[in-house]
């Protein structure tokens, strides 16, 4: 059975390749038979789907569908980064964003269309580029019912990530993580009024994570998917209402992490110098650079000043490593979406299969990882 040919939709396959960004030659490289199978010549055996969607990051049984599915481009969703930039893209990124969609469709089905969570803030707060940066940041700090005082008792990074993580979390906003392979992407977000999700680049230190969701979360308040580079170098080729919600972004993560007056009085009596960075950003929980730039803002330092730090401890930033498997995808999807899962399929509202894919593993790792859910939630 495994050698036997599937009759399948050639259009399917067609679909699947493009919406993955491969050429013909270039898929033909991982599929010899590829062209003959989207001629209608010939078709792929069951292992091979299965390696078509592996490839193609798309569900198996969408090679089974009489039609492609009916899915609006993903680029439709950023209309703040011009076409150029968003051409440029990674192929393994635009994956990232195409497993991103489907993990937000997930969410949907999981929860049949309704956020859990007791509030949700697309519905609740909405930003403008004409709002004072101050203003929104309070309004968000009061919502999300996490206060200064709160964020600077955090004792290590990971504690903080993972707080803002659940913080996030509780106001209808689900945090994924992957490593990106890209150091000049930090993470993006899709708006939906519904189920907004964030992604952030795992490569990252955590601070510059934690900084990542702020900004996303800006972006999702706008009601726009955004994505965010390490390089700000496209913001000036932006229509000008593009550009200032780019601006605004940045400016109120800045903030809401590190606010003014804080940021002052911690400041007061200390030179501006590479070690006052050091102690501020871990009191605040940020990275070095974050208070540089407000070093900059302030003329305390030069831009040359600022461009070589930046650079210079962006080159000391570790990649993530490899590592246990279960650990890493528990830790890439969140507890809160493998619970809502779980308790799907307990429930028996979804099958294994249907479970293994909502978990993005095969079959044969869903009990190991839900024996690993449990020893991290006992």
């Amino acid at each position: 059975m495994a050698n036997e040919q599937i009759a399948i939709n050639p259009d399917i396959i067609r679909w699947a390749r493009d919406r993955a960004g491969y050429d013909l030659d270039t898929a033909m490289q991982k599929f010899a038979s590829i062209a003959a199978w989207e001629a209608g010549e010939a078709s792929p055996t069951y292992p091979q789907i299965e390696r078509l969607a592996e490839v193609f990051k798309v569900p198996v049984a969408v090679f089974f569908f009489p039609e492609p599915p009916q899915l609006p481009p993903i680029r439709d969703s950023f209309r703040t980064l011009p076409d150029a930039e968003f051409q440029q893209i990674p192929r393994h990124i635009r994956f990232l964003l195409r497993k991103a969609k489907a993990l937000q469709l997930n969410l949907a089905e999981l929860c049949n269309g309704r956020n859990p969570a007791k509030k949700v803030v697309t519905k609740d707060l909405v930003l403008n580029a004409d709002d004072r940066v101050a203003n929104a940041v309070n309004q968000l700090r009061e919502y999300i019912e996490v206060s200064l005082a709160q964020q600077t008792t955090w004792k290590t990074d990971d504690e903080a990530l993972e707080s803002w993580r659940s913080a996030f979390n509780a106001i209808g906003v689900y945090v994924f993580k992957d490593a990106f392979r890209d150091r000049n992407f930090s993470g993006f977000c899709l708006y939906d009024d519904e189920f907004p999700i964030i992604y952030v680049n795992n490569s990252d230190s955590k601070t510059r994570q934690i900084f990542t969701l702020f900004h996303e979360l800006a972006h999702i308040l706008f009601q726009t998917s955004g994505i965010d580079t390490k390089s700000d170098e496209f913001v000036e080729g932006l229509p000008e209402d593009d550009r200032r919600i780019e601006v605004f972004c940045n400016r109120f993560a800045a903030e809401f992490l590190v606010p003014r007056e804080a940021f002052e009085d911690r400041l007061a009596g200390r030179e501006p110098t590479e070690a006052t960075a050091t102690a501020l950003a871990a009191h605040f929980k940020v990275s070095r650079e974050v208070i540089f730039r407000k070093f900059l803002d302030r003329n305390f330092i030069s831009q040359e000043q600022y461009q070589e730090a930046a650079a210079r401890w962006a080159a000391q930033k570790k990649g993530g490593a490899g590592g246990d498997y279960y650990w890493t995808k528990l830790s890439y999807l969140g507890r809160e979406y493998v619970q809502l899962a779980l308790s799907q399929y307990h429930q028996n509202r979804i099958s294994e299969e249907q479970l293994a894919e909502y978990l993005d593993a095969k079959p044969k790792h869903v009990e190991t990882l839900e024996a690993y859910f449990a020893r991290e939630n006992a």
